[in-house]
């Protein structure tokens, strides 16, 4: 099959095929499996090893250092969040991960995980690290984020460690790439927070927009247009009614002054 014809399968620009062809980009797995439909693979332990290779070769960026040490649902969000261009992200309780600093993110998984080794939490705060890097790589991805205000008042480790984030999360919010708005705690559309979420684009227009959304106990990824419609009309209320950049930046300073 050329280009053209799983461009075609897949419902997506020739370019996104190029970049899987040349291992640029990963293939998601409901274009591996529209694929393998077009080209007549139907052979349920054939599908299984295609589907399991491709698993494998996702493993091939920076994160496969830590296979064996992160959840497999997360090695494969982090392997996706590389591949996007722009990610919008709206957070109810937390930082945002890629916005939080270590002694955060080490506060965080002991208050979360209190029986955790101080290995695991040291490879957690490692993979944090190493995911900031795509807000300066030669093409940082661009981050639009909307915190709920209740998030900058939600202490997590010490006053000085909750400091130190605001701190950072100010200066962060002076990025180029980087957008930083805060829903105030007295306007209506908190009542439409139902819980975090992620929405993530890539670089050519053509491909799917995903949709992330986590629980305590399981990860969705939504990509049916339906799906993606409801929650980027959602990201859009939330953005008008967020306080623009300027007055955020002076919310998050309010909430550090609170502290002293």
């Amino acid at each position: 099959m050329t280009h053209a014809d799983v461009a075609t399968v897949l419902g997506s620009a020739e370019s996104k095929v190029g970049r899987i062809e040349n291992a640029q980009s990963g293939i998601r797995l409901p274009d591996l499996r529209a694929w393998m439909d077009a080209t007549n693979v139907t052979d349920p332990a054939e599908r299984a090893e295609i589907e399991e290779l491709s698993r494998e070769a996702k493993k091939k960026g920076w994160w496969s250092r830590y296979t064996n040490a992160v959840d497999s649902a997360y090695a494969a969000y982090v392997a996706v969040e590389w591949d996007a261009a722009e990610l919008y992200n709206v957070e109810t309780n937390l930082i945002p991960g890629l916005l939080q600093t270590p002694d955060y993110t080490r506060a965080l998984i002991e208050l979360q995980a209190p029986d955790a080794t101080k290995g695991h939490v040291e490879t957690q705060i490692n993979v944090r690290r190493e995911r900031r890097k795509v807000l300066t790589r030669d093409c940082p991805l661009q981050l639009w984020v909307i915190i709920a205000e209740s998030v900058l008042h939600h202490r997590v480790g010490s006053p000085e460690v909750m400091k130190a984030q605001l701190e950072a999360l100010v200066e962060d919010s002076r990025g180029s790439n980087v957008q930083l708005q805060v829903l105030p705690q007295d306007d209506p559309m908190n009542a439409c927070l139902f819980g975090p979420f992620v929405i993530m684009s890539f670089p050519t227009s053509a491909e799917t927009d995903i949709i992330y959304a986590e629980s305590p106990t399981s990860t969705l990824y939504y990509e049916e247009p339906a799906d993606v419609d409801t929650y980027t009309t959602l990201f859009r209320r939330l953005n008008m009614a967020a306080a623009n950049v300027s007055n955020s930046r002076a919310l998050i300073l309010d909430a550090i002054k609170e502290m002293k």
